[in-house]
This record gives C-alpha cells, sequence and structure tokens, in this order.
C-alpha cells in the first residue's frame, strides 16, 4: 500500500494545527495530527504520556548525525473570543495573514519543521542521511513539569540523545531571521521573611520593626551591582516584585514582613552563588531573616561553532541578513535540553505571541520551512 503524501507546504500543516484546541494541558488532537503526518513519512513514533500530559517523540533513521527539533502544541488561552477578529482556532488566512492561537508560539514553527522534514525525505528517497527526530510536548505553557523534562530522560533511557537541537520558538525581533537564540539567561525567585517584634508606635523602643530591616535589605539588592555582563550576556538584574506587611493598622508595628523578588543572571552566577550573596547581604544588615527560593531556570550558552554556523548561514541564504547570536528574553525548554546536547533556538517573529489576534504572514511561514530545510541539509550534507 502506498503511503499517503504529507504536504510539504507548511501552511495547511499550521490550518490543521491551529484548528486543534490544544490549550494546556489538553492535547485538543494536535499530537494525533502531527503523529499521522510523521508516520506517513516514514517515522517510528513514541506517545509519552506523563500523569495528564500528552507528548509525541518521533525519529527517522538509526544514525548519527542525529539532529533533532524541539517544539510544543500547546498553547495559552485565548481569552474571549469575540475579542479575536477571527476565531481563535479557526486558521482563517485573510490578506496573506494566518490567524489564530497557536500560529506564532509555536505551531508555525512545528509546521514549518514537518514541512522541512517532508521535502527533505523525499529528496532523500525516504531515507535521509543520519536521523531526523521531532520532540513534541503539551506542557511547555504550562508547569513544564511533565513534558520536555520526561521525555528527554525516556530519550536517554532508550538511546535517542542527539547531537544537537534546534528549538523552534518565535526568536525573531524585528525582522523574519534577526535573532538567533544561544543561550538564556537564569532565574531565580526569592521569597524574604524578616521577622520582629509587634509593638506600639508610640513606644519603638519596645519593640523590633521588621519593616525598617526589610527595607535596608531592598535598598542594599535593589542597589548592588550584581556583575557587568560578560561576552554573551548583558548585566545580570534583580527586581522586588512585592513588599509587603498584612498590616492595616497604622499605630501598630508588625511584627513580620515580607519580600518577592526575582533575579534574571548570566553565567557569571550560579543558584548557590547567589543564594550566598543574598544570606551575607541579609547579615550585614542584621535581624531575623529567612529565605525561600525558586529555582526556575539556570544560564546557559551555546558556543559558536559549526552548529551555530549552518543555522546562521541557513538563515542568511534565506533572508539575506546574519542574524544576532542573543540570550535575551525569558525561559524556554531549550533550559532542559542543554544538559543533553548543545541547542539553538531560531523561529519567526515573535511580536503577537499570547495576544488577541495571534497571527503570521503565510510567507514568513513559508521562509521559516524553507530555513529548516536549509538547516537539515547542511547538518545531514543532503544539499543539492
Amino acid at each position: 500500500m502506498q503511503k499517503r503524501a504529507v504536504a510539504t507546504d507548511p501552511v495547511p500543516i499550521l490550518q490543521a494545527l491551529v484548528r486543534c484546541p490544544s490549550v494546556t494541558p489538553e492535547e485538543g488532537g494536535a499530537l494525533d495530527y502531527l503523529q499521522g503526518e510523521l508516520a506517513a513519512l516514514g517515522f517510528s513514533c513514541q506517545r509519552l504520556k506523563f500523569e495528564e500530559v500528552d507528548n509525541l517523540f518521533a525519529r527517522i533513521g538509526t544514525s548519527g548525525p542525529h539532529l533533532c527539533f524541539a517544539g510544543h502544541t500547546d498553547v495559552v488561552p485565548p481569552g474571549r473570543h469575540e475579542d479575536w477578529k477571527h476565531p481563535p482556532f479557526s486558521g482563517t488566512i485573510e490578506d496573506g495573514i494566518l490567524h489564530g492561537r497557536g500560529a506564532v508560539d509555536m505551531k508555525g514553527s512545528v509546521a514549518a519543521f514537518l514541512a522541512a522534514a517532508a521535502d527533505a525525505i523525499r529528496h532523500a528517497g525516504g531515507k535521509p542521511a543520519g536521523s531526523l527526530s521531532l520532540l513534541i510536548t503539551g506542557d511547555e505553557e504550562g508547569p513544564a513539569i511533565n513534558g520536555t523534562v520526561k521525555v528527554l530522560e525516556w530519550m536517554k533511557a532508550n538511546g535517542h540523545v542527539p547531537d544537537h537541537c534546534l528549538v523552534g520558538e518565535p526568536s525573531s525581533d524585528k525582522a523574519m531571521g534577526d535573532t538567533i537564540k544561544v543561550g538564556r539567561r537564569g532565574s531565580l525567585s526569592f521569597a524574604i521573611t524578616c521577622e520582629g517584634k509587634q509593638g506600639h508606635v508610640a513606644y519603638p523602643h519596645k519593640a523590633d520593626n521588621p519593616v525598617h530591616r526589610l527595607a535596608k535589605l531592598i535598598d542594599r539588592i535593589a542597589s548592588a551591582r550584581l556583575d557587568g555582563g560578560n561576552t554573551h550576556f548583558g548585566p545580570s538584574t534583580l527586581s522586588v516584585t512585592s513588599f509587603d506587611v498584612g498590616n492595616p493598622t497604622g499605630n501598630v508595628i508588625p511584627a513580620r514582613a515580607r519580600a518577592l523578588l526575582n533575579i534574571r543572571f548570566n553565567t557569571e552566577h550560579s543558584y548557590q552563588s547567589l543564594k550566598d550573596w543574598m544570606s551575607a547581604e541579609a547579615a550585614a544588615v542584621g535581624g531575623n531573616f529567612s529565605f525561600t527560593t525558586s529555582e526556575g531556570a539556570d544560564a546557559f550558552i551555546t558556543e559558536p561553532g559549526a552548529f551555530v554556523g549552518l543555522v546562521q548561514d541557513a538563515v542568511a541564504e534565506e533572508t539575506g541578513l546574519v542574524p544576532v547570536l542573543s540570550t535575551s528574553g525569558g525561559t524556554s525548554d531549550a533550559r532542559f535540553i542543554k544538559d543533553y546536547c548543545p541547542v539553538l533556538e531560531f523561529g519567526p517573529v515573535n511580536a503577537t505571541i499570547h495576544q488577541v489576534d495571534e497571527r503570521i504572514p503565510v510567507e514568513e511561514l513559508r521562509a521559516t520551512a524553507r530555513i529548516y530545510r536549509g538547516v537539515i541539509d547542511r547538518y545531514l550534507g543532503q544539499a543539492g
């Protein structure tokens, strides 16, 4: 029986994906659709469900080099449907623009890579040199506990660790192809509590005011220069997001005060070095301070080399731009992948991600697919 053809144009693929209402953690039919398309191309597919989250790993080829594309089909909620120009799960095309939740973040990149892989596999007669795989999660926009982290563990246990990985996050800033993400800042959040002694404001000497102590600490750390940045990263930043004493009374010194803050840090720091710094700053102020922390992501960098260069070349060939190598922005699943192999992020312009009327120009989507095809060709040596 002859295998059915898979589209090499990403537009109908993206329309099909957008029409799947895959709001985290719902699969919504998106992974079912991708599995069918990938199986038709000859990929061996594994559905990996952890708790309520469904994930897909697909691979064609068994030898190296092994290039993995990582992405997600889950999307953030669309909000009120009536606020959208076109229904958020319609995939409507108007004036050369494809509308819908996930069009950019990041069903567009998933569709572009599938189209590029389909074209490359046909060009290779169904047997590409080396291996291509896709790690597609349904948990990137959620807690990120039962998605990429656990799929990577499964991949390692089953001999599928790739040599390099390309994440399809929408990395481009103002123009298609202007930016590749080669790393990310780390993220560490603190909840700081200062315990004092409650008392009457008329007799402050009989109390211990935690507000004053915490304010001193916040002033010290908010004005501190954490570092001057380095070759790949700007200076680390600290942002205080809350200061609260829970005290509705104007004549009572409260017993405790609490603040929340986040540090986005570069490779000059680690979780532990920042915790040690915070403890030292609190000791310098004096008082009964305690901390709880939440480790969001560690800082990492993929050093420029052959892999970075071939992605840059593929982008430049399509757009005429030499993309900037950036470490800006928040976090992505690349923070998990970097523990297994070198990883980059590249995708379309991120102007409308998470917005009402999220959308992507059809030609930009096709350009993304052509760039991914160029990456595949260069990586597996199939150009021509």
